[in-house]
């Protein structure tokens, strides 16, 4: 644009320069051109102000990634339990607490039983032991009947409960034996039971 403007200028200075009345005093053609020059830049610097700069954009925010949160792990304390024990049914019981005299006053109601040697020996010991947990009152222990001779019996009262019976045999030529076996007086049952000691075994009829 300026390349265009000022050309223009020249020539409208020129051209009022010869134009102008002689009778009057004028400029001097010099300051005629000056002040035309100067008139020039002061439009081309009004144009140039008027013309719209480009405003920058401001910058945009480039959205950072959100760190996502972070789980930690927390370790299952499970409660530790003591081992599980099972009730065994043994001929003798192998709790320490059942290796005594049984308390017959805490054993609760009782029934007759009446013991038969019919080992062909001497009956020195019978061991009569109430399993642990058979009995309804929580007692066990052992009952001990001594020497009961050949084909002789003896009668005892005994509490409810599972038994197992061991007896120790002596014959008449010295030798020895025993003699084992197990059986149940049940609640409710109060007839006479018969534990018949035989050579090897004990039964209950």
């Amino acid at each position: 644009m300026l390349k265009r403007i000022f050309p223009i200028l020249l020539i409208l200075a020129v051209f009022l320069t010869a134009c102008g009345a002689q009778g009057t005093p004028t400029m001097a053609p010099v300051d005629v051109q000056n002040t035309a020059v100067s008139a020039a830049w002061t439009m081309v610097a009004a144009t140039q102000l008027a013309i719209p700069t480009a405003t920058p954009l401001p910058p945009t925010e480039t959205a950072s990634p959100t760190p996502l949160p972070t789980f930690t792990a927390v370790p299952l304390t499970l409660p530790t339990l003591p081992p599980a024990s099972l009730p065994t049914a043994t001929a003798a019981s192998s709790d320490s607490n059942c290796l005594k005299p049984l308390n017959m006053g805490e054993a609760g109601p009782t029934s007759p039983i009446r013991i038969e040697n019919q080992s062909g020996g001497t009956l020195t010991s019978v061991s009569l032991n109430l399993v642990e947990g058979s009995n309804k009152f929580g007692q066990c222990g052992a009952l001990t009947v001594l020497n009961i001779g050949p084909n002789s019996t003896k009668t005892i009262q005994a509490p409810k409960g599972t038994w197992w019976a061991y007896a120790w045999i002596t014959y008449k030529d010295g030798t020895s034996g025993n003699a084992s076996g197990s059986f149940i007086l049940n609640e409710g049952y109060e007839d006479l039971v018969s534990i018949v000691v035989k050579k090897e075994i004990i039964v209950a009829k």
